[in-house]
C-alpha cells in the first residue's frame, strides 16, 4: 500500500474539501476517525472541524470517550478483561440514538455531545447541541469500525505493533490485545475510507482520498 506524506492541517484540509465535493445540501454528514487512544484522533478531529468550519459549515466534534458505559458494567469481569473492553466499555446503542439517529434524513439535529464522565461515574447531563441542516459531526476514538455505524467518511489512525506498544502508557497497556484483536478481526487498516499511518505523530502519511 502507497502512502504520501502529508502534515495533519494538510490532510484537514483536502478531506474537508472532499466532504464539501459532492453538494451536503440539506442533509447532515457524519465522519469516523478511528484510532487507539495512543493514536490521538482528537488532533485530525480538531484539524477538521477547523478546516470545516472555515468553509462555513457547523461541525460538532463527539469523543467517543463520552460514551463510555458506567464502570459497574465496564469492570463486571474485572478492570482489565479484554473481551469487555472490545464488546461492552463503549455505549454504541447511545451513539446510535444521540448521535446517528438526530443526523438521519429526517431527523432533529438535537445531537449529544457526550453522556457519562468516567471520572466521577456520572452522566455528564450536556445539553444538546443544535447542529443545523448540512452541518458535520466528527466522531473520533478507539472501536468505531464494525459497528455498521453510517458514516459518509472514515479515517482510520493506524500505529504500527511497536509505535503503539512504545506509545501506549504502562497502566493502559493491558489492551493492547484488545487492537491486536481489533486489527485482525475488524481489519480497519482496509475497512476505513482513509488509511493514516502516525508512527511518528510529527510526520503522518496517508493513503489519499477515496475515490468520488
Amino acid at each position: 500500500m502507497k502512502l504520501e506524506a502529508i502534515t495533519w492541517q494538510r490532510m484537514a484540509e483536502r478531506l474537508a474539501g472532499h466532504l464539501d465535493a459532492p453538494a451536503a445540501g440539506d442533509t447532515w454528514q457524519r465522519v469516523g476517525i478511528d484510532g487507539a487512544p495512543a493514536a490521538d484522533t482528537g488532533v485530525l478531529a480538531e484539524e477538521l472541524a477547523g478546516a470545516l468550519r472555515s468553509r462555513g459549515r457547523a461541525v460538532l466534534v463527539v469523543a467517543a470517550g463520552g460514551f463510555l458505559r458506567p464502570a459497574s458494567l465496564r469492570f463486571e469481569y474485572g478492570r482489565q478483561d479484554v473481551d469487555a473492553y472490545l464488546q461492552g466499555w463503549y455505549d454504541t446503542g447511545a451513539l446510535w440514538r444521540e448521535v446517528f439517529g438526530p443526523t438521519d434524513p429526517g431527523g432533529s439535529g438535537r445531537v449529544l455531545p457526550d453522556l457519562w464522565n468516567p471520572v466521577t461515574d456520572r452522566a455528564t447531563r450536556s445539553p444538546y447541541a443544535e447542529l443545523p441542516p448540512g452541518g458535520v459531526v466528527i466522531l473520533h476514538g478507539p472501536l468505531l469500525l464494525g459497528h455498521w455505524f453510517p458514516f459518509d467518511l472514515s479515517v482510520h489512525v493506524s500505529l504500527s505493533a511497536g509505535a503503539l506498544g512504545r506509545r501506549t502508557p504502562e497502566s493502559e497497556r493491558w489492551t493492547l490485545p484488545a487492537f491486536a484483536r481489533y486489527a485482525r478481526d475488524t481489519d480497519p487498516a482496509s475497512t476505513a475510507d482513509v488509511l493514516v499511518r502516525a508512527d511518528d505523530p510529527r510526520h503522518p502519511a496517508w493513503t489519499g482520498l477515496p475515490p468520488s
